[in-house]
């Protein structure tokens, strides 16, 4: 097992990062395969509003999500950057101490879920021919906090430590999980909207025991007690690095609640067109993810090496890279998107017509700006492997300003249709301040090395 650790320091910057970025990239899509057959399940089988209920939810559900994959991936951060360098036994501390502060952190997660999840859908005004569904669902996964966070705190280890391969086998094995599930907790024992959120939640607990497994097998990650022990030092860098980017993905979560306050107002085939193509986000995102994760390990890695004249170079070939499969994923959206959208949709001819056609044309607009949301994940990425967050939540609060006025004012302008760029005027606002923030970070970070090695 420890031959899928891979460090970054070395070789050609470009095919390190496209290998890494690969199996995560392939990982992502069979965690993104469960998410749309969840869809697909329930949009076929449970019908129009199920399937606006599960849309009703999304906001909510990827704010718990968003926050602990925020904490965890900065966790990983320093994971990479002691690795990179070779301190084997601060890395080691470093997984101690993650793992007790998001034991801790999950807890406090679920008990807030559990007790805001009906009252937000009301501030939301979640039309209550869907309320009951959307609640359900989201209890159900907010049980499933502890599990979630632990595959997430186990994936963010290894790709700290170079290995994209262990993370995508487990995917493959949740995906696998999830989708037999599916078909026999909704089809099978007619368990609804509930069993699609038990059958995600199961296929977790799966992949992380599995990550879990191979874990134990890595020499330099032979955990003692004492690993485990608080150290307020480490403890206090840690929730430096992962605080604000959770904050950062809450943030945006908000700014996506305003949207969906707005969305719930045009009725429930509006709700159901939206959420399709919600349910594809993933799917456009998916590269733009595994890129973001590649940059975080290898930017993490080099800096811990002193070797800041690679991160310049890998930002580089990055941005390339990503730029040529968003222009990809957006050609094959344009052209087959209507086929796939058609797979999640179900109900009277005029019911199907009207959904797919406000499913389409919110797909057609994401797809053309992809290279927008390439960009941004790229940057972002890069700044937070020099460990700063700070500079990436502040894009976050950008993404909610622009998000939410464009959400609150462009529909009253334009009608309906203006939900549809709040999405893109989020990524943009984002975009200009990475980019501009990158630049600045990498020159301080030589300077600083510069300064450090000058006689």
């Amino acid at each position: 097992m420890a031959s899928h650790i891979k460090k970054m320091t070395e070789g050609r910057p470009a095919s390190l990062i496209f290998s890494f970025a690969m199996p995560l990239m392939i990982g992502n899509v069979f965690q993104q395969l469960y998410t749309v057959v969840d869809t697909m399940v329930v949009g076929k089988a449970l019908g129009v509003s199920a399937l606006a209920a599960l849309g009703a939810a999304d906001w909510m559900n990827w704010m718990m999500l968003g926050i602990i994959q925020g904490f965890t991936q900065g966790f990983g951060i320093l994971m990479a950057q002691e690795f990179g360098a070779g301190r084997y036994n601060d890395l080691r501390k470093a997984i101690g101490n993650s793992t007790v502060l998001s034991l801790l952190s999950s807890i406090v997660l679920l008990g807030i879920g559990q007790l805001f999840a009906h009252p937000v859908l009301n501030l939301l005004q979640t039309p209550a021919a869907i309320l009951p569904d959307t609640l359900l669902y989201l209890r159900i996964m907010y049980l499933g906090i502890p599990v979630v966070m632990t595959y997430n705190l186990l994936a963010s280890i290894l790709r700290s430590l170079g290995d994209g391969k262990t993370p995508l086998h487990a995917m493959i094995v949740a995906a696998i999980t999830n989708i037999v599930l599916d078909l026999i907790f909704v089809l099978v024992f007619g368990l609804g909207i509930g069993g699609a959120a038990a059958a995600t939640l199961i296929a977790q607990l799966i992949s992380s025991l599995f990550c879990l497994y191979h874990i134990r097998k890595i020499d330099i990650l032979s955990m003692q007690s004492s690993d485990f022990r608080l150290l307020s030092k480490l403890s206090l860098r840690l929730l430096i690095l992962g605080f604000p980017m959770a904050f950062q993905n809450a943030i945006i979560s908000v700014g996506g609640m305003i949207v969906q306050f707005v969305v719930n107002g045009f009725g429930v085939i509006f709700i159901a067109g939206f959420t399709a193509t919600n349910k594809l986000y993933g799917i456009l995102e998916v590269a733009a993810t595994s890129y973001g994760y590649a940059m975080v390990t290898y930017t993490g890695q080099n800096l811990g090496a002193a070797r800041t004249d690679r991160i310049r170079k890998g930002v580089r070939s990055a941005i390339l890279i990503a730029l040529l499969t968003s222009l990809l994923i957006a050609f094959l959206m344009l052209f087959f998107g209507k086929v796939i959208l058609s797979w999640f949709i179900s109900g009277t001819p005029d019911e199907f017509e009207q959904t797919l056609s406000i499913a389409y044309h919110y797909l057609a607009i994401m797809s053309i700006c992809l290279p927008i949301l390439y960009t941004l994940h790229i940057t972002r990425s890069t700044i937070q492997g020099m460990g700063n967050t700070i500079l990436p939540m502040a894009s976050g609060i950008a993404e909610f300003v622009m998000r939410a006025l464009t959400a609150i004012f462009l529909p009253v302008l334009v009608g309906e249709t203006g939900i549809f760029y709040a999405e893109i005027m989020a990524w943009i606002g984002a975009t200009v301040i990475l980019v501009i923030s990158y630049f600045a970070v990498i020159k301080k970070t030589e300077k600083m090395f510069s300064s450090s090695i000058s006689p």
